[in-house]
């Protein structure tokens, strides 16, 4: 057991050191050629009650998947708090930030919800089924923006046009093989399996009855989650519902610094929507926290809305909130629950 904390802590070093270095090369790129000075400026006259708003819109966007997930927890007669299942949400957002893909979220998610006393199988469940909602929430947004808004669509991405649909077509691929593992038990069981198999070839398992009867047992609890959310559909109404707002409140995050920095001309709802659509490019790109290219794209996609300084000072701004001020959140709520 202790050599097996001691590689996943290896390995958390090993993402923290890649994250690090990406960051430093994000900032190299951003501030390469720009006064610094000057921006530090700008960003200190951005007004105290937009800068309020706009963290609470950050904090609200990680918070509310973590309302999602009590909310699907009490639903499904799991006893769990809800500080406890936003911790869970900041937890997530910190390792899915400093691992390729975000691969890494929902795993500590997992673990830290088991070992406060939920059901494994429902445990599995509640994510996954937040992870489809999260992805059709996006595909939905994507799409109606591609349907309803095309024309203004290409001419702010422009060049990164097929990243934006690349990106909508990985995010729609990812929806049909989450519900095809979340409804077919036969495609977990295969996997568990061939895991197993692989375990044993590699002597680190033995084939022994307990673990078959675990994995059965697991099977079990997680058909009769699945079953019993087939049944309360309101239940996932509401969290489609919840999940649309708690998306949105990212978009308009942007909306609200380019009025924090007393900018007018450019409708709120185009700023929106533009925002929406880099997040739905970079989303599924295999870059820790989508670094570097999101700034990129950022800069390229929004440079005739924030002219002048104010291009940089947005990006430092609205990344700086949105992503690294919720990572520096995350990664305290890691460590006090840690402790617990």
């Amino acid at each position: 057991m202790k050599g097996r904390n001691q590689k996943e802590m290896h390995k958390l070093i090993a993402n923290a050191v890649i994250f690090a270095i990406v960051m430093a090369l994000t900032f190299c790129s951003v501030f390469r050629g720009q006064n610094f000075a000057g921006i530090v400026d700008a960003v200190g006259q951005m007004t105290g009650t937009y800068m309020a708003a706009a963290a609470f819109l950050a904090v609200l966007f990680v918070a509310g998947e973590g309302c999602m997930i009590w909310y699907l927890l009490r639903g499904i007669g799991e006893q769990s708090t809800l500080p406890r299942c936003i911790s869970y949400s900041f937890i997530g957002f910190f390792f899915s930030g400093i691992t390729p893909s975000a691969t890494g979220g929902q795993p500590m998610q997992l673990y830290y919800m088991r070992r406060d006393g939920n059901a494994l199988s429902a445990s599995s469940v509640v994510l996954m089924t937040v992870a489809v909602i999260y992805k059709f929430v996006l595909v939905f947004i994507g799409i109606g923006i591609l349907l309803f808004w095309r024309t203004p669509l290409r001419a702010y991405l422009q060049g990164y046009f097929g990243l934006y649909l690349l990106g909508l077509c990985l995010n729609v691929v990812v929806v049909a093989v989450l519900l095809m593992v979340m409804f077919s038990q036969g495609i977990i069981r295969s996997c568990f399996d061939k895991l197993e198999k692989m375990m044993i070839c590699l002597r680190l398992w033995k084939r022994t009855e307990a673990r078959r009867e675990k994995v059965e047992l697991f099977l079990s609890g997680y058909r009769e989650t699945v079953d019993f959310l087939r049944r309360h559909k309101s239940l996932i109404g509401v969290t489609i519902a919840g999940t649309f707002i708690q998306r949105c409140s990212v978009f308009v995050l942007t909306a609200v610094v380019y009025r924090g920095l007393g900018l007018s001309g450019t409708a709120m709802l185009d700023i929106v929507l533009v925002q929406a659509a880099v997040y739905i490019a970079v989303d599924m790109l295999p870059i820790p926290g989508a670094q570097g290219i999101t700034e990129a794209m950022y800069r390229s996609v929004f440079r005739n809305i924030f002219v002048g300084n104010t291009l940089v000072v947005s990006v430092c701004i609205t990344r700086g909130i949105s992503f690294y001020l919720v990572m520096l959140v995350g990664f305290v709520v890691f460590c006090a629950v840690g402790r617990r």
